[in-house]
């Protein structure tokens, strides 16, 4: 059971004395932050649950809050909302005084308070207060899913959802929604309100979700690998009217067909896709989805490591010659399209 679970088990009844909700996934933070507050039914106006937003709240009375003895019932809930200085982040708002006094209440905490700390990002594990809190406290973390446990929540959601997909649907629903929890959640309620029958098909992945300006640019890539000229410069037509410029689509464009290099250098060195995405996510400083390995690994199986690094010479030259003013950018565009078309895959 992963965490987002474990919290739509939570009530007022069995919260524990002191909870912390943090993690780097800031798509499922949110939601797990929203689940939070509706499954403890908070609202402004509850005289048993006082908040705080630790960024702008005067600290003090945060604190006396956290040590006086509740009026209105025997029990009362504390929310510390926006507490940075538990994470990685540099920010920071309490004063060295500030952080003893809550350092010290976390030794000593009042049994009549059930405190709350929302804490996006990663928690620094060094500070002797977070080592407290991981003695002490229960913790709800969102981290990002492996694709198991991504497919088995969505699809638990989605029949909560009413949602019934047709056959290799909902992998396709997996790899438009790149593995993002915010994203996955949007689209499946977007189908869930375009397709009132809740039999989601091919049709309405296609008709109903909007492409994201990656989605494009790998389209759009794709049309390149496979010298559709045309193709790609009606979509590039169309990415321009929409307000896109050239030299961002050269970046995107740069960063797909990167990845595709290390990927394939990789391969070729006797690594799978699962080592893959382990070492460029070392390399990297950042996780990589797992689907963007997994199409990079198709796609440059067909292609030679000297097609891949001309391309990549191509693109950045012509950034370079469009930053520079040289030329008008959509000419450059154009040719630089029928550069990459002109290279043999294989052989280049």
């Amino acid at each position: 059971m992963i965490d987002i679970e474990k919290i739509a088990k939570i009530t007022k009844n069995n919260l524990g004395l002191i909870t912390v909700l943090t993690g780097d996934d800031q798509g499922q933070y949110a939601q797990m932050k929203q689940l939070l507050f509706d499954q403890l039914d908070y609202q402004a106006n509850d005289l048993g649950i006082s908040y705080f937003d630790i960024s702008t709240a005067n600290y003090q009375d945060a604190q006396m809050e956290l040590e006086s003895l509740p009026f209105f019932a025997e029990e009362k809930i504390v929310i510390f909302d926006y507490f940075s200085d538990l994470t990685t982040s540099k920010k920071s708002y309490l004063d060295t005084k500030a952080f003893k006094q809550f350092e010290n209440y976390l030794e000593h905490p009042i049994e009549a308070t059930k405190l709350i700390i929302l804490a996006p990002g990663k928690l620094d594990s060094k500070r002797r207060v977070v080592k407290l809190l991981k003695r002490d406290a229960t913790i709800f973390e969102a981290t990002f899913l492996k694709e198991r446990e991504f497919k088995t929540y969505f699809q638990k959601y989605a029949h909560q959802l009413g949602l019934i997909f047709e056959a290799g649907v909902f992998e396709e629903l997996v790899m438009t929604s790149n593995l993002q929890f915010d994203d996955m959640m949007k689209n499946l309620l977007f189908l869930q309100y375009y397709q009132s029958s809740g039999h989601i098909s091919h049709a309405d992945i296609i008709d109903a979700l909007p492409k994201t300006l990656k989605d494009n640019i790998f389209d759009l890539t794709q049309f390149i690998l496979r010298k559709e000229i045309d193709k790609a410069r009606l979509l590039v037509h169309d990415l321009i009217l929409k307000g896109e410029d050239e030299v961002k689509l050269i970046a995107i464009m740069i960063s797909q067909l990167r990845t595709m290099l290390q990927v394939k250098l990789l391969f070729q060195e006797g690594y799978d896709e699962s080592q893959i995405i382990e070492e460029l996510s070392f390399y990297l400083g950042r996780r990589v989805n797992p689907y963007q390995i997994r199409f990079a690994l198709r796609d440059s199986r067909v292609l030679s490591i000297t097609f891949l690094k001309k391309t990549l010479y191509y693109l950045i030259d012509t950034d370079y010659q469009i930053k520079s003013g040289k030329y008008e950018k959509d000419y450059l565009f154009d040719l630089v399209l029928l550069k990459i078309a002109s290279l043999d895959k294989q052989n280049s």
